[in-house]
């Protein structure tokens, strides 16, 4: 028979045997329980995105400016939007005015072109209109015109083109100004001209009247080649 000591020495081993693997296979099994709850700690990516979000916020400067505008900022916006409109409004009516002026001024450059002594006169053709029997016939400044008419030398029957060509120019009025310069019933360009008729050129029917018909004598020979170039270019 064994000894009871050896046997009892065996059990004892048995024992601590079957201790030690108990502890081994809770060790095992708690490592393994940890690992599974570290696994279920971890962070999703959406929860990492989100606290990286909050850790690092996007700065304002990168993100997309939102613009407001103010009561205050709409009204000046209104008010320069209307004060462009009346600039551009402004600048287009000067630049009408400016046209005009200048269409004005080619034609009044034009008409003291035609009036200077360069310009061909055209042929003398005979009169086309009724002979007045005398002067009587007419009256004002038209009788005045009629009388100097004659007494420089030009027949009776130059006065009907006489009349129709300061009928154009002038209405026979004195006064007649024109913003070229030109003045008076010959409408001479500058009025100044006719001081060499008469110191009294300004107002005196007479005076023009003579101051207009040697410019005629001396450009066009007689009223009828005047009244003829007139018809062609509304001008002489």
């Amino acid at each position: 028979m064994d000894d009871p000591v050896i046997r009892l020495w065996h059990r004892v081993g048995t024992i601590r045997a079957v201790f030690a693997l108990v502890i081994l296979a809770g060790l095992v099994g708690g490592l393994a329980i940890a690992a599974l709850q570290s696994q279920d700690d971890s962070p999703s990516p959406d929860t990492v995105k989100a606290a990286d979000a909050a850790a690092f916020p996007v700065s304002s400067s990168s993100a997309t400016p939102t613009v407001s505008r103010s009561p205050n900022s709409l009204a000046e916006a209104d008010a320069l939007a209307k004060a462009q409109a009346a600039a551009e409004e402004a600048s287009a009516q000067a630049k009408a005015a400016d046209d005009e002026a200048r269409k004005k001024a080619e034609e009044e450059a034009s008409r003291s072109k035609t009036r200077s002594p360069s310009a061909t006169p055209p042929s003398n053709s005979p009169p086309k209109y009724p002979v007045p029997a005398s002067c009587d016939v007419y009256s004002g400044n038209k009788k005045t015109g009629c009388a100097v008419l004659i007494g420089m030398g030009f027949g009776l029957d130059q006065m009907p083109c006489l009349a129709n060509l300061w009928d154009k120019e002038s209405g026979w009025n004195p006064k007649a100004a024109n913003p070229s310069g030109a003045y008076g019933i010959p409408q001479a360009l500058p009025g100044s001209k006719m001081a060499s008729a008469g110191a009294d050129w300004k107002t005196n029917p007479e005076t023009q009247i003579r101051w207009g018909l040697g410019y005629i004598k001396g450009k066009y020979k007689n009223p009828c080649g005047a009244w003829s170039y007139w018809q062609s270019h509304h001008s002489y």
